[in-house]
C-alpha cells in the first residue's frame, strides 16, 4: 500500500469529493453524452444530435490542417470531436471516455497541431500510451495531419529498441522533434538520463489513460515524467473505458478539466457492429474457425487468442491451410512486430492472429471481422477487442467462441456490463450485406 501512496498523494476524503459529477447524477439516461466542467456553462448534458450540422471548418483550424483533413476524406466531426475540439482549442484540460472508433485520437492530434508553433530543438507536445504499436500509430496520425506543415517534426520512442538510436536523434538539433509520442518506461529513462528535456512542454496527453494509471509501475513512470514538465500546460486524457475508481486519479493531474463521458458506464456497444457467440468445445475451435474463414466475406479479420504461444500455433495452422495469416504478439522482437503491423495495415495480409497487445486503440480501417478464438477474461477487454471491427461508425461483425463455464460467466458479465444481449450465431450464417460496406 505504501508504494501506491508514494505515487498519488490523495486521502480518502479527497477521493470522495473528487468523484466524477456524472456518477452522482442519477438522472443520466443510457446513451447520454455527459459533459461537466466546460468553460462557461458549468454543466451540459444530453444526447447530442445534429452532429452533421458541424463541419471541421467551423472549428477555425489552421488552413494546412483543413487541407489534410479533406485529403483524409473526413467531412463531419464525430460526437466526441464536436464536444471536445472547441474546448481543447481553448487550452482546457480534458478527461474523455468514449467508445472505440469515435475519433478520440483526432481530438488531441488536431488541437495540439493547431496550437503548435514549432521552435527548432524544442519539444512542446508529449503523448504517452501503453503499447508500442499504439505509439507508432499515433505518430503516423501526427504525420498524416501535419503533411502540409513541413517544419513540424515528430518522433516515437518505445522500449525494445536500442536506446542509442533515440539518444542520437535527441542530440541532433535539426532533427529534434517538436512532438514526442512514446511509452512511459522508455520516456522516463530518457528523462532520467537527461537526454530528453521536457521544460518546454505545453500539451501533455495520455491515450488509453486507464491502462497506464491502473498499473503501479507505469503510473510511477507517468508521474515522474509529469513532474519533469512545466506547471503551466494543457493536460488531456482519453480512453474507451474509465471506471469510477480511476477518474479521480486522472483528475489529480488536471486543473478543472472538462469531463466527457459518452454512454457513461453502459451502452458502450458500437453502432453498425453485429455481435454473436458460438458455443463449442475447445477441440472444435480450429475446425469452426476454418469454416468461418471459408464461408464469411471480409476485407480483413483479426483473431484474438489468450497467449503468445497460442498465437504462434494458430498462425502456423492457418498458413498450413493456405490462409494469408500473420501473428502479432509480445513474443516477437519489436522491429518484427512493427514490420508485421505495417504489413497487415497495408493490406498485404488479410488475417491477423493477435493477443491483447492489439486489443486497444489500433485503428485499421479495413478490419470488418473480429473473432474471439479465446474469450477475454473481462468485459472491458471484450469491448476493446471487438472495437477493432466497425471503426468510426462503419459496419462490422464480431464472433466469440464460448467453451466452458468460465467463458459463459464472462459472456454474462459482458451482457450485464453493456446492457445488451449477445445472440447465438445463426445456423444459416449472416448475410454479408449487413456487415460489409456497400
Amino acid at each position: 500500500m505504501s508504494t501506491e501512496e508514494d505515487l498519488i498523494d490523495y486521502s480518502d476524503e479527497e477521493l470522495e469529493t473528487t468523484k466524477a459529477p456524472a456518477a452522482t447524477n442519477g438522472a443520466a439516461k443510457k446513451g447520454d453524452l455527459t459533459v461537466t466542467g466546460a468553460k462557461g456553462d458549468a454543466k451540459a448534458k444530453g444526447s447530442y444530435v445534429g452532429i452533421h450540422a458541424t463541419g471541421f471548418r467551423d472549428f477555425l483550424l489552421k488552413g494546412e490542417l483543413l487541407r489534410a483533413i479533406t485529403d483524409c476524406g473526413f467531412e463531419h466531426p464525430s460526437e466526441v470531436q464536436q464536444t471536445c475540439i472547441p474546448q481543447a482549442l481553448l487550452n482546457t484540460d480534458i478527461l474523455c471516455q468514449a467508445k472505440s472508433g469515435l475519433g478520440k485520437t483526432a481530438v488531441f492530434v488536431l488541437t495540439t497541431l493547431h496550437a503548435l508553433e514549432p521552435v527548432p530543438g524544442e519539444c512542446s507536445i508529449l503523448v504517452m500510451c501503453h503499447t508500442r504499436e499504439l505509439a507508432y500509430q499515433i505518430k503516423n496520425e501526427y504525420a498524416r495531419f501535419s503533411k502540409y506543415l513541413p517544419e513540424v517534426k515528430t518522433a516515437v520512442f518505445y522500449g525494445g529498441t536500442p536506446m542509442a538510436k533515440d539518444l542520437e536523434l535527441l542530440k541532433n538539433k535539426e532533427q529534434y522533434p517538436n512532438i514526442i509520442v512514446g511509452t512511459p518506461g522508455r520516456l522516463n529513462a530518457l528523462v532520467r538520463d537527461k537526454a530528453l528535456s521536457l521544460r518546454n512542454i505545453k500539451h501533455f496527453v495520455l491515450d488509453e489513460c486507464d491502462k497506464m494509471l491502473d498499473q503501479i509501475d507505469m503510473r510511477r513512470d507517468v508521474q515522474e515524467i509529469f513532474r519533469a514538465t512545466p506547471t503551466e500546460k494543457q493536460v488531456m486524457m482519453f480512453s474507451a473505458t474509465l471506471s469510477q475508481e480511476i477518474r479521480p486519479i486522472c483528475k489529480k493531474f488536471m486543473r478543472n478539466p472538462m469531463e466527457v463521458y459518452v454512454d457513461d458506464e453502459t451502452k458502450l456497444t458500437l453502432h453498425g457492429l453485429q455481435q454473436y457467440f458460438i458455443k463449442l468445445g475447445e477441440g472444435e475451435k480450429n475446425r469452426k474457425l476454418n469454416e468461418l474463414l471459408d464461408t464469411l466475406e471480409f476485407n480483413q479479420v483479426i483473431i484474438f487468442v489468450k497467449s503468445t504461444l497460442r498465437a504462434t500455433e494458430l498462425d502456423k495452422l492457418l498458413r498450413d491451410c493456405n490462409f494469408p495469416s500473420i501473428a502479432v504478439h509480445s513474443g516477437v522482437t519489436q522491429e518484427e512486430r512493427i514490420k508485421r503491423y505495417k504489413e497487415f495495415k497495408e493490406f498485404n495480409k488479410r488475417i491477423c492472429v493477435a493477443t491483447d497487445v492489439f486489443g486497444r486503440g489500433i485503428d485499421i480501417e479495413r478490419i470488418n471481422l473480429a473473432i474471439n478464438y479465446d474469450l477475454p477474461t473481462d468485459a472491458d477487454s471484450y469491448l476493446h477487442r471487438v472495437g477493432r471491427a466497425g471503426r468510426f461508425g462503419t459496419k462490422g461483425l464480431s464472433i466469440s467462441f464460448v467453451s466452458g463455464e468460465q467463458d459463459e460467466n464472462v459472456l454474462a458479465e459482458i451482457e450485464k456490463r453493456f446492457d445488451a444481449k449477445v445472440p447465438q450465431y445463426p445456423e444459416g450464417g449472416v448475410d454479408s450485406s449487413t456487415y460489409m460496406q456497400a
